[in-house]
């Protein structure tokens, strides 16, 4: 497959979403995980995202392979695609974590629905538990992001500038 699109490669653009969408997807699945009243809304965006965020960070893994063999080798650029696929374990991890809520929320929502409650005791464990797993896992992939992030500015940048305005 071709990872370029009009005349650029297809990472560095796919990256910005990655960039974006990682963080923003962790943060709201610890909101709905933590407040149920924003649950009953945030469900269905959670497993939108995360059906969007998987596939995103897997193209932009593959395009970053892509790209790398057409560029000359240099230690920056090694590190920078050696840590690259660390992001996908915790992406998948967001998903399964989304899912957990939406499952949870499905089970409240059809509970209101027949008339009925779920227990205080159940919807504070449950939402305890989903609570800390979006944050563990949601801080996992954004620390991986941004140590991925970093090193390829770094690949990038480094040494490529002037510290002084050129005239």
């Amino acid at each position: 497959m071709d990872y370029e699109f009009a005349g650029l490669p297809l990472h560095v653009l796919l990256v910005h979403v990655v960039i974006v969408a990682v963080p923003l997807l962790a943060l709201t699945l610890v909101i709905a995980a933590a407040w149920p009243g924003a649950r009953r809304v945030l469900w269905v965006p959670c497993l939108i995202g995360a059906a969007l965020v998987l596939p995103a960070t897997i193209a932009t893994i593959e395009a970053g392979k892509w790209l790398e063999a057409r560029v000359p080798t240099a230690p920056l650029i090694q590190e920078h695609t050696g840590r690259g696929e660390d992001l996908l374990p915790w992406v998948v991890g967001l998903a399964a974590v989304a899912l957990a809520v939406a499952s949870w929320a499905v089970v409240e929502l059809t509970a209101r629905r027949r008339g009925r409650s779920v227990g205080r005791g159940a919807v504070f464990g449950a939402g305890a538990v989903l609570t800390l797993a979006a944050l563990g896992v949601g801080a996992g992939a954004t620390w991986t992001l941004v140590q991925i992030g970093e090193s390829g500015s770094r690949a990038v940048w480094e040494g490529t500038f002037s510290d002084e305005p050129l005239e």
